[in-house]
């Protein structure tokens, strides 16, 4: 198959969908296929270590969201020259905005079908944005009326389903989970991270992500400034960047605990996170916006169980005190369940060795039924 993979996020962005749509073209083109990521324009490092091909074009940074880089397709007549050149069989948009819009016009002309998969709260992203319920309203309209353009639509969770459903899309949305890189472990990545960032022997509480307040981060620290209160000793690692950074950091020096903090920024190094995620006695994750997060699969590959928010999407797969933790939406449970976790450590590192076994899904699998259902696509749209 010839295949397409429409994002505006992509490398170097590591953002959640940037890293989906990596692993898509990656794996995809490991097993056989011919894959095109078609992104807009940035530095993606030396083109020949990929075995996909990169499709760009021209673009400019995006107000209030420096990090990311948008652009017009049309316009650009050298991209358009190379798009001419190609003969794709499907079409996949892995975002709503202009890249994906531009998924449906090569997919129209070319009368091919289109898979559109779901994979953020935009109405989330919106009201950030713009400080406005209207504005936030009238822009998941347009979100629902850019995925009634599909031929298929995918989400990442039954969860993440719902929300589409609830934003008004009245059509079937079939879930394709997101998979992960399976590692093999080293011993010494555990030591090299504790050196490397200056973390002490406490235990360790680890977030990955943006440092981005709709990531419920204020919950995580509010837990931990109970935890100093009662004198529970502990480390809190939080790896990202984001636009709040700062902001956490003076949170977490009103909350008393910057002695226990240790806001370490993105990390480029994968025996670095992988350390990070295997030294942690336990992952807080309890973001509510966060659709089949792939940083609680990433602990769960390194042994660490994760605290997740009862009935919210990264619960999924998730049993409570089997393979992971469940707290409410709030920060005083976050503290009582940490507080237990770190009262057993026998049984929370069990959990862990559960989490393991059952909760990653290799991208080699996952891809396997991506294909499949291409290939379904591709056939039923000739037919």
């Amino acid at each position: 198959m010839k295949i397409a993979e429409f994002s505006d996020s992509f490398l170097p962005i590591i953002d959640g969908v940037g890293r989906v749509v990596y692993n898509y073209c990656d794996t995809i083109a490991r097993k056989g296929h011919e894959c095109t990521a078609i992104v807009p324009m940035d530095d993606f490092g030396y083109r020949g270590s990929y075995p996909f091909e990169i499709l760009d074009y021209y673009s400019h940074s995006v107000p209030l969201m420096s990090k990311y880089d948008a652009g017009i397709p049309l316009i650009d007549i050298h991209y358009n020259a190379r798009l001419k050149m190609k003969d794709f069989d499907i079409a996949h948009v892995h975002t709503p905005f202009i890249a994906g819009t531009e998924g449906i016009r090569y997919a129209r002309e070319h009368k091919i079908p289109l898979v559109g998969t779901f994979h953020s709260k935009y109405y989330d992203d919106f009201l950030q944005l713009t400080g406005s319920r209207y504005l936030a309203g009238f822009g998941t309209d347009i979100i629902v009326k850019f995925y009634e353009q599909c031929d298929e639509v995918w989400a990442v969770s039954e969860s993440s389903a719902r929300t589409l459903n609830e934003y008004g899309y009245k059509g079937k949305v079939e879930v394709m989970p997101n998979g992960m890189i399976i590692k093999e472990l080293n011993l010494e990545w555990m030591d090299l991270a504790k050196q490397h960032f200056g973390i002490g022997d406490d235990p360790c509480l680890l977030f990955v992500g943006q440092m981005n307040w709709k990531k419920n981060i204020l919950k995580i620290l509010e837990a931990c400034g109970k935890l100093k209160k009662e004198g529970i000793r502990f480390n809190l690692v939080m790896a990202g960047k984001g636009p709040h950074e700062e902001e956490i950091k003076a949170k977490i020096r009103e909350l008393g605990f910057e002695e226990n903090a240790h806001i370490v920024g993105h990390i480029l190094r994968e025996d670095l996170l992988t350390g990070l995620y295997m030294l942690a006695d336990l992952f807080v994750f309890p973001s509510l916006y966060d659709n089949g997060p792939m940083v609680v699969r990433e602990a769960a590959n390194a042994g660490t169980p994760s605290i997740v928010v009862r009935g919210s999407s990264a619960a999924e797969g998730i049993d409570d005190m089997v393979n992971g933790f469940y707290c409410e939406d709030d920060a005083d449970s976050i503290a009582e369940v940490i507080k237990k976790a770190f009262e057993d450590p026998e049984r929370t590192a069990s959990i862990g060795i559960q989490a393991k076994e059952t909760i990653p899904v290799a991208w080699d699998d996952l891809i396997d039924d991506v294909l499949d259902r291409y290939q379904y696509l591709i056939e039923r749209y000739k037919r």
